[in-house]
């Protein structure tokens, strides 16, 4: 993909939504609507790290490949399963990072380019630096790990509800600066900037090139909405990241509302024909 690319040939198809739908029906469904890379959410029964062997990681990339998709990101789930890399629990923190560190094992396997990765949730009733030191030196052996196996990681910043420790654009410059791992960048998602109060002209003034994804979806500015049914300026995100020369993938995320995983294509298809409209 070259840099001049329009975005909406960038922009990534994935199996959010899908997850109650056979996954085969997602990909061709993403062929269908023009897609020829997926970011691969790693959800049972699609892609569940814990029971997926090597095998089967290659079977689901065949699968893609048949039908022209490469798999450029593996983002396992994170946030809604006992995976906490920040965690005060020992045995769970160290699980969850051995779960990273398999999750890396699969991208490979997958093809991928990325492994998607969060900072975890430190506690509640403990002071934030202690979470946050954690958290940093999981994300970096993790990196660490992916780099040994030709592999680049990325950083997503999630909203208060979901973390208390990376949410805005100037938390993923400090962690990025804590970790000190070259192979790890940030994902900027339009609805956790909005909340932050970030705009995507922040992202870059602090972070540079060191954005290497978006999750591109509407909100109020909270959801996962498909654009047009939140209040997020699509246009001025998508000038915003062509001024910036942003030449990365983009990826619209609808797993949030309940509503699409009932018939999960009209909304993408609805998202994608907006995106090429703000192009």
């Amino acid at each position: 993909m070259t840099a001049t690319a329009p975005l909406i040939d960038r922009v990534s198809g994935s199996n959010f939504s899908y997850q109650h739908l056979p996954l085969e029906r997602c990909l061709d469904d993403l062929v269908d609507l023009g897609r020829t890379s997926m970011e691969l959410w790693g959800i049972a029964p699609h892609a569940h790290v814990p029971w997926l062997t090597d095998a089967h990681a290659r079977r689901i990339r065949d699968a893609a490949h048949a039908r022209g998709l490469q798999i450029v990101c593996f983002t396992p789930e994170q946030v809604m399963y006992p995976v906490n890399i920040a965690s005060p629990d020992a045995r769970l923190r160290a699980e969850s990072m051995q779960m990273f560190r398999r999750a890396a094992e699969l991208a490979v396997e997958f093809g991928a380019e990325l492994l998607f990765l969060t900072a975890g949730r430190g506690g509640e009733d403990e002071p934030r630096d202690a979470g946050w030191r954690r958290s940093a030196d999981a994300i970096g052996a993790i990196a660490g790990y992916a780099a040994t196996l030709g592999l680049d990681c990325i950083l997503e910043p999630l909203q208060r509800v979901e973390s208390n420790l990376v949410n805005s654009a100037a938390d993923s410059k400090r962690m990025l600066r804590d970790v000190g791992a070259s192979n790890l960048g940030v994902a900027l998602d339009t609805v956790a900037a909005a909340v932050a109060g970030d705009s995507v002209d922040d992202y870059f003034a602090l972070l540079g090139d060191r954005v290497r994804h978006v999750h591109l979806i509407d909100g109020v500015p909270a959801g996962h909405l498909s654009w047009g049914e939140g209040e997020l300026p699509l246009s001025d995100i998508v000038s915003g990241l062509a001024r910036h020369g942003y030449s990365g993938r983009a990826t619209i995320e609808l797993f949030g509302d309940g509503q699409y995983a009932l018939d999960p294509r009209p909304a993408l298809e609805k998202s994608l024909r907006a995106v090429t409209g703000a192009a």
